[in-house]
């Protein structure tokens, strides 16, 4: 069974559903979140997707990252996607709201599209990578890197990243940590 997301327009105001097949493939606007794990020693918890991702597989990630269901808000879906994807059950004051942007991506692997307004959070993670638990087919894993290294990447290294995700924790992101 296909899922069915909400189409919204510039404004962020629901005008339809379609299938997230249909949505990525015609690059309709819809909504997303992600929640960006900070560790005690200010480190970026990324997710690394599994290799048969439908778009950008094999690439490091926010820590979470979902779709905004049918009916559900942003808040709703961060606290949900939260425990699906890291297994750590927080409450919505757990997490500190960064923003909301509207952004529009291509996977150059996939040509899928992502045209999303994505609302963004920082949760301060106390515990050990090791015991965030990785989804099943979703996930290969968690990586950890500190905000110097990530500023000082090789060009290969890069490519490991999903480009906007890059962008937005070198360039945004230190702002919040």
């Amino acid at each position: 069974m296909q899922k069915i997301l909400n189409i919204v327009d510039e404004s962020d105001e629901i005008i339809g559903e379609d299938t997230r097949e249909n949505i990525h493939k015609n690059g309709l606007l819809h909504r997303e979140i992600h929640v960006y794990f900070i560790t005690k020693n200010k480190e970026i918890i990324f997710q690394h997707r599994a290799k048969d991702k439908d778009s950008y597989p094999d690439l490091l990630d926010a820590t979470v990252g979902g779709h905004v269901e049918i009916g559900d808000s942003y808040e709703q879906t961060a606290i949900k996607e939260t425990e699906e994807e890291t297994g750590v059950k927080l409450k919505f004051s757990d997490l500190i709201l960064i923003n909301k942007v509207k952004k529009y991506s291509k996977d150059k692997a996939t040509n899928k599209i992502n045209n999303v307004f994505n609302t963004r959070y920082v949760y301060i993670y106390k515990g050990d990578v090791k015991d965030l638990k990785i989804e099943t087919g979703k996930a290969l894993g968690f990586e950890v890197l500190s905000l110097d290294k990530l500023l000082n990447l090789t060009n290969e290294e890069k490519t490991r990243f999903i480009p906007y995700i890059l962008y937005f924790v070198t360039t945004e992101l230190p702002n919040f940590i």
